[in-house]
């Protein structure tokens, strides 16, 4: 810690920016930072401390995701949210995601529609300010609840406020049954209906997602899932059998096939073209206007969290992603592409004046003096 608070001491004499990196896993996202000095993460890593009994996990925010989930899974445990990190498509980056660069990006997978996303199961975290500042938020129990807001504002920070080097964890046990039922065929707008039905059942959906033909080689395919103990997951999954049945034809697939789809889901295997990648968020409702829009000019495409986040690679205008995104009521952010493309085009919409205005001054309080402020969003020319 101390080693850190020197490093934003330096920043700060120097002038000079710190980029904060942990696996790099999400090194491509947004602009180069010519002239930013990397702040290397890494080495806060480990299990802190480990309660199974009392469900709260602490941990290095430098420890690998991969090890993270490993060792709560082996207390047949899980992470409270769908942790969710997007693999490299483009030669020049990569990484393996490390638990605090998925915390403070705020990104989360296919149950982000049941479970929340890593602001609701961030209890606590240390971190350094851009000021220097040795930061404590939160508690490590679960009953107290002071201290929360910090936490909140921490997850999806994109470490533009403080580097985080510890953080505090729900989890959950893990459902011994899951079911997945799918209906083969439908369009965009069918499985947008299609998905609403099951999510408005008694069901207790806890992920719902479309993949297009495109992408299948094939048929489309528009899957949910529920999950927890054997009977009641019977039970789920005959409610959703008469659900869905209006919709089309209900296929309950093997559990080696589901598997599959939602690991795809959650590494983006079926849009890994090497083209351009767009996150759009949107009312569910929506999420089919999108598509009906970008298809035409060549997007590839899928729907997760019920048609609330629309995944899709374009090679095209950047101008007509954000426009169709616009149009929906969402916004939509460049998650990948090459230098170029990055270079002219934001990761994130602009924000509205006052928005912008407001997160000056959260980032003012935490780093006053700029020293996070890369250029990586737009922050500095």
């Amino acid at each position: 810690m101390a080693d850190l608070i020197d490093a934003m001491a330096a920043a700060r004499r120097g002038g000079h920016a710190l980029a904060i990196s942990g696996g790099g896993s999400k090194a491509g996202i947004g602009r180069l930072a010519p002239g930013a000095v990397l702040l290397d993460m890494s080495a806060f890593t480990g299990i802190i401390d480990y309660d199974p009994v009392e469900l709260v996990l602490t941990v290095g925010a430098g420890t690998q995701l991969a090890d993270v989930e490993a060792l709560v899974a082996a207390e047949d445990q899980m992470l409270a949210f769908d942790p969710f990190d997007h693999g490299p498509i483009f030669g020049e980056v990569g990484g393996r995601a490390t638990i605090g660069g998925v915390v403070a990006a705020g990104v989360a997978g296919s149950r982000r529609v049941s479970a929340g996303s890593a602001r609701d199961h961030l209890l606590g975290f240390r971190a350094v300010s851009g000021a220097g500042e040795a930061l404590l938020a939160g508690a490590r129990v679960v009953k107290n609840v002071t201290g929360y807001d910090l936490p909140k504002l921490g997850a999806g920070s994109w470490g533009r406020l403080f580097a985080m080097t510890e953080l505090t964890l729900k989890v959950l046990p893990r459902p011994p049954v899951r079911a997945t039922r799918a209906i083969a065929g439908l369009d965009a707008q069918q499985a947008i209906r299609a998905m609403a039905a099951a999510m408005g059942s008694q069901a207790e959906v806890v992920a719902a997602a479309h993949i297009s033909a495109q992408l299948r080689g094939g048929a489309a395919l528009t899957a949910v899932q529920v999950c927890g103990f054997g009977p009641a997951v019977e039970a789920k999954a005959a409610i959703l059998d008469c659900v869905l049945a209006a919709h089309g034809r209900v296929m309950a697939l093997e559990e080696s096939e589901a598997i599959g789809l939602w690991d795809d889901l959650r590494t983006l295997a079926p849009l890994n073209s090497g083209q351009p990648l767009w996150r759009v968020h949107v009312p569910p409702s929506r999420g089919a206007a999108v598509v009906s829009n970008l298809h035409p000019h060549g997007a590839h495409w899928l729907f997760d969290w019920a048609g609330g986040l629309v995944w899709l690679t374009f090679d095209g205008d950047p101008d007509l992603v954000r426009a169709a995104a616009a149009r929906a009521g969402g916004h939509a952010s460049l998650v990948r592409g090459p230098a170029a493309l990055r270079e002219k085009v934001p990761a994130f919409d602009p924000p509205l004046p006052g928005v912008a205005a407001l997160e000056e001054r959260v980032r003012r309080a935490f780093d006053p003096s700029g020293v996070f402020e890369t250029g990586r969003f737009g922050d500095r020319a």
